[in-house]
């Protein structure tokens, strides 16, 4: 009991001043989380709304696929990207193994077919409800497709939302092909992992708190988007 309560003592006192330790794996692990959203987003988004709008052979199977790729092992997908970014590698040359740029790539990849899914099963619905409207404009698919992402643009967030969740939560992949380089490659996840194994719960357990806290903002911020979007359609 007087060991649990001297950690969760170190622990509270990690949160109350400001550790450039913590600060710099947060800083670090929001940052490569956010760029891999918006990376796996570009394509994403509307990849989504054109599985929405548009009916051709193959399409359940795109469907299917993009379903399925949403329960990608994070350890395979680290280490197909470990094999590509490898001096051995076709993109090699790049030298992005073991950097931040590497850990973006892996969630992004992680996050692109959340986003499609879930942007295809959003927009669904709405384009239901603009398709007659559309067409009879003459909209097509491409004009569909712009009127689909700034018409659902609320549940698009939510979408968004859910992929950064996916993101800051991910250890696998990022430990792969990150490494876990102190001060340069170590987030919130991968930190947690080391310092419970080294024994250093205080640190592990504040960053815990601190990914628990982000995850809570995130369905915080995901409800009230849902709201506001019911609130907009009445």
């Amino acid at each position: 009991m007087n060991d649990l309560s001297a950690t969760l003592n170190a622990t509270l006192g990690l949160l109350a001043g400001p550790d450039p330790t913590l600060a710099g794996i947060v800083g670090l692990s929001l940052q490569v989380s956010l760029t891999a959203v918006l990376l796996a987003a570009l394509p994403g988004l509307p990849l989504g709304a054109l599985l929405a709008v548009r009916r051709f052979p193959g399409r359940g199977a795109v469907v299917v696929a993009t379903n399925a790729m949403m329960g990608l092992p994070p350890v395979v997908a680290g280490l197909v990207l470990y094999l590509l970014l490898s001096r051995s590698g076709p993109l090699g040359g790049l030298g992005l193994l073991f950097s931040p740029g590497a850990m973006v790539l892996a969630q992004a990849v992680l996050v692109a077919p959340i986003l499609v899914a879930l942007s295809r099963q959003a927009l669904e619905a709405l384009w239901e409800e603009y398709e007659e409207q559309l067409r009879s404009f003459g909209a097509g698919p491409g004009q569909a497709v712009r009127t689909l992402l700034w018409e659902g643009r609320y549940p698009l967030l939510t979408v968004l939302l859910a992929g950064f969740g996916r993101a800051a939560a991910e250890v696998g992949a990022v430990m792969i092909v990150g490494g876990n380089i102190e001060g340069y490659t170590r987030t919130m996840t991968t930190a947690i992992a080391l310092e419970t194994s080294k024994g250093d719960l205080p640190l592990a357990l504040a960053l815990g708190g601190v990914l628990l806290a982000l995850v809570l903002l995130v369905n915080g911020l995901a409800q009230l988007l849902r709201g506001a979007a019911q609130r907009a359609e009445r």
